[in-house]
């Protein structure tokens, strides 16, 4: 729901208006404070997620079913990590939505994925962790029940802006406490724990105020360093994953 009478995307088209010139080139933290001058109620973080989204070549929107054609999102150009400019409808890529393959030159603003490590048919893996992404996104109570997506109006905790950065599932469990969750599609490692660490600070120290922040690693499997790590911090779970299928026979 919108605080003021109009939604934070459409409250974007101002910003624009009044700071920006077509080919100008500007960072979140540009648009952060003409919102915290002009509609100081809207969270820093609600603006940077919706420039995020509102690039049309940004990856993040890939998660959002209300990002489509027509619906204001179509404004910014990615150039690089939390780089911008005006979207030019003549010689930039067309948008990308929800559903659609990412590829050629509109891939420069694709935050990477880590692809498997070891590919074995002793130990199947995911091919990439936006496939353990989507799934735990739509299965998070397999994790904890009461777990569902954040929500900040149209847009969703999926790659969740952090700085130049994204979490790859931010959440929230039955007691409004946030949950940030770090996918490894093969092997977690300890130097994951610092990254982890930052994610759930900066939620606490940005987002979350008076409420609790914790974090889930999910993994294939964890390193003996990694689980050493992990075992002095209280507020970090660890979750292994398995894949498995049967066949069945439909016809001769």
């Amino acid at each position: 729901m919108a605080i003021y009478d109009k939604p934070t995307k459409t409250l974007m088209l101002e910003f624009v208006q009044q700071c920006l010139k077509q080919g100008q080139i500007f960072e979140k933290n540009e648009a952060v404070a003409w919102f915290a001058k002009n509609y100081p109620n809207i969270r820093p973080t609600t603006v940077q997620q919706h420039v995020e989204g509102m690039a049309v070549n940004s990856s993040a929107r890939k998660h959002h079913p209300s990002i489509k054609p027509g619906s204001e999102h179509d404004l910014f150009f990615k150039v690089g990590p939390g780089k911008f400019r005006l979207w030019n409808q003549l010689s930039d890529p067309a948008p990308i939505y929800k559903g659609q393959l990412i590829g050629g030159v509109s891939d420069v603003s694709v935050t990477p994925v880590d692809e498997a490590e070891e590919l074995t048919e002793a130990s199947p893996t995911f091919a990439f962790e936006r496939d353990l992404q989507n799934y735990l996104s739509k299965n998070l109570a397999v994790l904890e029940s009461g777990l569902t997506l954040y929500q900040d109006e149209e847009l969703t905790g999926i790659e969740f802006p952090v700085g130049s950065r994204f979490i790859d599932i931010l959440a929230v469990d039955r007691n409004g406490d946030f949950v940030v969750i770090e996918l490894k599609v093969s092997r977690g490692h300890d130097r994951a724990i610092g990254q982890l660490l930052a994610y759930m600070g900066w939620v606490q120290k940005d987002l979350a105020g008076t409420k609790k922040v914790r974090g889930i690693v999910v993994a294939n499997a964890f390193t003996e360093d990694f689980r050493l790590a992990a075992s002095r911090i209280l507020d970090i779970s660890l979750f292994e994953y398995d894949i498995s299928f049967t066949l069945r026979r439909i016809s001769q």
